[in-house]
């Protein structure tokens, strides 16, 4: 069964080969040594932990509180500090915000991970 060597870091092509102890991308010419491939694959896994702003990892359902007053938009108060959020949603946000949940007395919105801490 042949081994299943990782893709181009260069390129995402799924071609490469080995040459030696090189790793070469036949697409754009790219040559990298397999431990790079390694190194790269944990670090990519290391950004996709979501943690708070003390560093603990959060996971979907968990119960957080907000660190520090947060105006809201068409509101004419604000979320307090100590507020708890319950049954948090891990996503993919745009501009840094990447916790959908739903805010007692605000509704549904989307925080910063950097403006929570995990209960």
């Amino acid at each position: 069964m042949p081994e299943v060597l990782p893709l181009c870091p260069n390129c995402s092509s799924d071609l490469a080969y080995e040459m030696g102890a090189l790793l070469v991308c036949p697409m754009c010419a790219h040559e990298w040594s397999p431990s790079q491939a390694d190194a790269a694959a944990e670090a990519e896994a290391d950004a996709s932990v979501v943690k708070d702003a003390f560093g603990t990892p959060l996971a979907d359902g968990d119960t957080v509180s907000i660190i520090k007053d947060l105006k809201v938009k068409g509101f004419p108060q604000s979320i307090k500090v100590g507020m708890k959020v319950r049954g948090i949603r891990l996503i993919e946000g745009f501009d840094g915000h990447n916790i959908d949940c739903k805010v007692d007395g605000f509704g549904q919105m989307q925080l910063k991970s950097s403006v929570v801490k995990k209960v």
